[in-house]
């Protein structure tokens, strides 16, 4: 589907939810696509798979889209994604959900599937904080023995 056609996508669906921004549904979907890669590099070929069934387990694509906001935005991906209305790893599966409903047959979904593979995969503000924390070092490390 051409870049077009998924931005009306985009339009009609926060016209109908408003509780995220147009950005959060393009980096979903630019994550939802890195993922499939990732999760699908070669299967195809070894398995002899259909290349279109490129289906993730929402806690893979909660894995893949952590992934892409540390890369994409680094220590303010936490910020980034608020600006946008992202406050919880829930809210990931209520943008999928809302492609998936609303998305024009553009993204699918397995029985298996729901909102509730979403919530809880991780702790939001954890998970794309934590990596650019300082470590704390154990009492009696040499980092911690300095200056005393």
């Amino acid at each position: 589907m051409q870049a077009a056609n998924f931005q009306e996508i985009v339009d009609d669906i926060v016209r109908r939810d408003a509780r995220y921004r147009p950005e959060a549904y393009h980096f979903v979907r630019e994550a939802l696509d890195l993922t499939q890669r990732a999760v699908h590099k070669g299967k195809e070929t070894r398995t002899g798979r259909d290349p279109a069934n490129r289906h993730v387990t929402g806690q893979q694509l909660l894995e893949g889209i952590r992934q892409h906001a540390l890369q994409a935005y680094g220590p303010m991906a936490f910020h980034v994604l608020n600006e946008w209305g992202i406050h919880r790893a829930g809210d990931f599966g209520e943008i999928v959900f809302n492609l998936v409903e609303f998305g024009r047959g553009m993204f699918g979904k397995t029985e298996k599937d729901s909102r509730a593979d979403f919530e809880g995969g991780y702790d939001f503000e954890e998970a794309v904080r934590a990596p650019f924390q300082p470590s704390h070092k154990a009492p009696g490390s040499p980092q911690s023995l300095r200056g005393s």
